[in-house]
């Protein structure tokens, strides 16, 4: 069984329960999925791009990546409604919970001049989103096999109503937020 899991269980579940005060457990706002999106413009001029996007995200999750196709045609970006511009995994489940364990305790103390992820990045629904500069952070990914460094937007969705109640949730997780 993963840590980040049991520790979902074992503490935070009681301590929101008592925080938000709430009397049955299944009130607990809970991570539902993680969603890694790498959005590529340059998959316009070089189709292999999209190649090496989606062998970096399937070291990173152990799972396959699905192409996504522009839905509307933008001619200031010269883009073409069908046109494929980037990659994206949904994980759920125990490769949900391997995952935001490597991203919080392996891949973010990594960054450069790390000092926290921002508290700011909520939607006002419960969902944050978290903007990575480069993949290198990920020990899954090697050195010497990437064509080019990409940054990808990671967006955890959880069961909250609202920001106050997901910001608990990954800070007993052990997301590091910066401190204002």
């Amino acid at each position: 069984m993963n840590s980040l899991k049991e520790r979902y269980q074992k503490e935070a579940v009681p301590a929101l329960m008592k925080a938000l005060d709430f009397k049955n457990k299944l009130q607990v706002p809970r991570l539902q999925k993680v969603i890694i999106n790498i959005g590529m413009g340059e998959a316009l001029d070089n189709p292999k791009a999209l190649d090496a996007a989606v062998s970096d995200l399937i070291a990173i999750t152990g799972q396959k990546p699905i192409v996504i196709k522009a839905r509307k045609s933008i001619a200031n970006f010269k883009l073409r409604e069908g046109r494929l511009i980037g990659v994206k995994v949904t994980l759920r489940g125990e490769k949900m919970w391997a995952f935001a364990d490597r991203l919080i305790n392996i891949a973010l103390p990594r960054v450069r001049d790390f000092r926290g992820v921002s508290s700011e990045s909520f939607d006002g629904r419960g969902n944050y989103t978290l903007g990575l500069r480069e993949q290198l952070i990920f020990p899954e990914v090697d050195y010497d096999k990437i064509d080019k460094i990409r940054g990808m937007e990671v967006t955890f969705v959880t069961s909250a109503r609202n920001d106050d109640s997901a910001t608990s949730l990954l800070k007993l997780l052990g997301m590091p937020f910066r401190k204002v």
